[in-house]
């Protein structure tokens, strides 16, 4: 796979991360290290253990590294849970912590293919 074919994949702006970071190279270094970023852990367990301010945290975090790498769609829903929540915990984020995992279930198993045919190009 290539990393446009992954940001195809990811339903990303691959010319406007390009435009941003100005290299592919760069752009697939930090794509790959999203898959090490705790955030999305920090938002689930914040999450279980309804704490608002934490859960917050998580999601900005989210929607910052998903706007600099342009990860549109995990962007977009990141970015609505996240001020759904900036006010602190509330039920109503429930639906939107849903999409938020189902986007970033979407984008991880992108970067993933990514990663595996990049290894294996290597070998």
């Amino acid at each position: 796979m290539t990393l446009k074919e992954c940001y195809a994949a990811m339903e990303g702006d691959y010319e406007e991360a390009l435009s941003r970071l100005r290299s592919e190279r760069l752009m697939k270094k930090f794509v790959l290290k999203f898959l090490d970023d705790p955030s999305y852990e920090l938002l689930c367990t914040s999450v279980g253990a309804k704490d608002g301010k934490e859960a917050f945290r998580a999601a900005h975090t989210i929607k910052g590294i998903c706007q600099n790498l342009s990860l549109t769609r995990l962007y977009q829903s990141s970015n609505v849970l996240a001020e759904a929540l900036r006010a602190g915990w509330n039920e109503e984020a429930r639906p939107l912590i849903d999409e938020v995992e189902k986007d970033y279930r979407q984008t991880t198993e992108a970067i993933r293919v990514l990663k595996a045919s990049e290894d294996g190009g290597n070998q």
